[in-house]
């Protein structure tokens, strides 16, 4: 019986996997077409023109794939595009695994409704889990269909909106299967490098580091925080006094926070909300996956003097290796950046 419910959920998982994505590609328009006609608002034709010059720039510069991804739009006509369900077990910091016949095992699993990420999490929470369900702008579909800018991306400014295009091209060019802390990694570098070539193209001065500097610094807090409850829960401590640990350890990084804040950041209050919200195992699944091999992937693109071609041939050689053998090179490479 369990065997065929299990069956059942994953039927209606991709079923509305395919549903959400089908009227996607029933409702995207073409980009040139909504930026020329005269009845778009201004501020949107603007930044799509924009978003158009970047996919453009992506394949001439950069060497991402040269397909139909982020030449259309949509209007999704809601806040988020997808919301995303991460588990992990109430004492353990490992996430709960999903795993999919083309991307592999993820910690994750994405929902087209908000309603429905929320009925998934509620059955994830009765087997005991830690949960947390977090709305998502942007979605890679590997290249398996033409990615739309959507109108989520557009809560984002330029920048991020343009270098979440190279982002995801990234995946497309480059992923490897139950790798996400490779293929998270390797995209994030380049979209930071991307953008910072796009910018100067344009005749931009390069981003001021302050907020990137405040996000490395808070990520730190978090993974430090991980890393007691990773201790805490090797321990042989009965469940009562575990509980109790898991909660002054998580009291004690509030305070640390706080304490972060006010001296390297006054008067920047970005994250107290993340903060003060409850705080689980699942909340911290997502911290370090995107930039635990940029510095990696950093020195890699410095050894290939910085040509694009020569840099992802050399990262396709590192994604053949075997993990364990791939996760070492890494780590060599992470010491020298």
């Amino acid at each position: 019986m369990g065997l065929l419910l299990a069956a059942c959920a994953s039927v209606r998982y991709y079923a509305q996997a395919v549903r959400g994505q089908s009227e996607l590609v029933f409702h995207r328009r073409n980009i040139g077409a909504i930026v020329a006609d005269p009845a778009t608002d201004p501020r949107l034709a603007a930044r799509l023109a924009l978003a158009e010059r970047a996919r453009r720039f992506a394949s001439q510069h950069l060497a991402l794939p040269d397909n139909r991804s982020y030449t259309r739009y949509v209007d999704l006509h809601r806040t988020f595009a997808v919301w995303n369900v991460f588990a992990a077990p109430r004492y353990s910091v490992d996430p709960v695994l999903h795993c999919f016949p083309i991307a592999g095992c993820v910690g994750y699993r994405g929902y087209f409704s908000e309603a429905d990420a929320k009925a998934d999490a509620d059955r994830l929470r009765r087997q005991g889990n830690d949960v947390e369900v977090g709305g998502v702008s942007a979605y890679s579909t590997l290249g398996w269909f033409a990615d739309p800018i959507l109108s989520s991306m557009l809560r984002w400014d330029d920048d991020e909106l343009d270098s979440t295009i190279f982002h995801e091209l990234a995946h497309q060019l480059i992923y490897v299967k139950d790798d996400t802390a490779f293929n998270e990694s390797f995209a994030t570098f380049v979209q930071d490098q991307g953008l910072r070539e796009w910018r100067q193209s344009r005749g931009l001065p390069a981003k001021n580091g302050r907020d990137e500097a405040m996000e490395n610094g808070f990520t730190t807090l978090v993974l430090d925080l991980r890393e007691r409850l990773k201790r805490l829960y090797a321990s042989d401590l009965d469940q009562p006094t575990m509980e109790a640990c898991k909660q002054r350890e998580i009291a004690a990084f509030r305070a640390r926070y706080a304490q972060w804040r006010d001296r390297d950041w006054p008067g920047k209050h970005g994250y107290d909300a993340w903060v003060a919200a409850p705080i689980n195992n699942a909340r911290l699944v997502p911290f370090g996956l995107y930039d635990q091999w940029t510095p990696a992937f950093a020195a890699l693109f410095k050894q290939s003097q910085g040509q694009w071609p020569a840099f992802y041939r050399r990262v396709r050689e590192l994604s053949r290796q075997p993990k364990r053998q791939r996760d070492d090179l890494l780590a060599a490479l992470n010491g020298r950046a």
